[in-house]
């Protein structure tokens, strides 16, 4: 796994911009072989995704054959709620992007059958060839998408109970009403996410540093999600300086000295 730290949260999304742009572009993908990207839609990667917009509009990348599938999504709520992980992607990132509508793959919250809904979007995905980079994130928990701590790690896309403390959380894009945030939501599955030939995930500061000591200094365990990045082939974790704060003087000492060569921004 590789571990690649910078000293804040805007030269990690920059980098990471970069990194994702040179994975499109190198893969050079057509209508019939696109690049096929997961992304969520949390804070954290809102930095890399303005990033991306401006190489997009400076003519460095195109996403005309991309197809990106999205990581959850509240279930019950409308597509047009300004909460709903539709109007956060499209509005934080496709929306300023040439992505074609009918290449946005996103789980729909208001399905008559939520596990046909699961099911269908699991073929989709390996339909699609399955996905090449997965962009995610984390909670201070550890969790990803709506994986919250005791999540199998071989689960697949479901519908999943949302925790009381992940509501308390969200509750602040809901006019600080924890009973306005959904009690349950659709989100890809542990297994799911390492079925992708490459996992990046980006933590920043200093709520996230504990998970991010269970990630690299402790084994893994279904009450911390992301550790299950020990075990992709192809992990990398892009982080902030004060997101190690609890790891280990070593730990920090060792990654950066193994990567110190590659902190400069990715060239395509």
């Amino acid at each position: 796994m590789r571990i690649i730290i910078h000293d804040n949260y805007e030269a990690l999304s920059k980098w990471t911009a970069y990194y994702v742009a040179k994975r499109i572009t190198d893969f050079n993908p057509t209508t019939e072989k696109p690049f096929v990207l997961g992304l969520p839609a949390g804070m954290s990667p809102v930095g890399t995704y303005q990033q991306l917009i401006s190489l997009h509009q400076e003519g460095k990348v195109t996403f005309r054959n991309v197809v990106a599938f999205g990581l959850n999504e509240y279930a019950g709520i409308p597509e047009d709620h300004p909460q709903s992980h539709h109007s956060v992607l499209w509005n934080n990132f496709f929306g300023q992007i040439d992505i074609q509508p009918e290449n946005v793959r996103l789980l729909d919250g208001n399905a008559a059958d939520y596990d046909r809904e699961c099911q269908d979007y699991e073929e989709n995905i390996k339909t699609s060839g399955g996905i090449h980079l997965f962009l995610g994130s984390i909670g201070p928990d550890g969790h990803i998408g709506f994986n919250e701590p005791g999540s199998s790690l071989s689960s697949r896309t479901r519908i999943k109970t949302i925790t009381s403390g992940a509501r308390a959380a969200n509750a602040r894009w809901f006019g600080n009403d924890i009973n306005k945030v959904p009690k349950t939501g659709l989100t890809m599955g542990v297994g799911t996410l390492m079925d992708a030939e490459e996992v990046l995930m980006v933590i920043s500061g200093f709520s996230k540093a504990r998970a991010l000591q269970k990630i690299l200094e402790d084994e893994v365990n279904h009450m911390w999600t992301v550790s299950m990045l020990q075990l992709h082939q192809h992990g990398m974790i892009v982080c902030d300086d004060e997101a190690t704060m609890e790891l280990k003087v070593g730990t920090v000492k060792y990654f950066r000295d193994i990567e110190k060569e590659n902190l400069g921004l990715p060239e395509f």
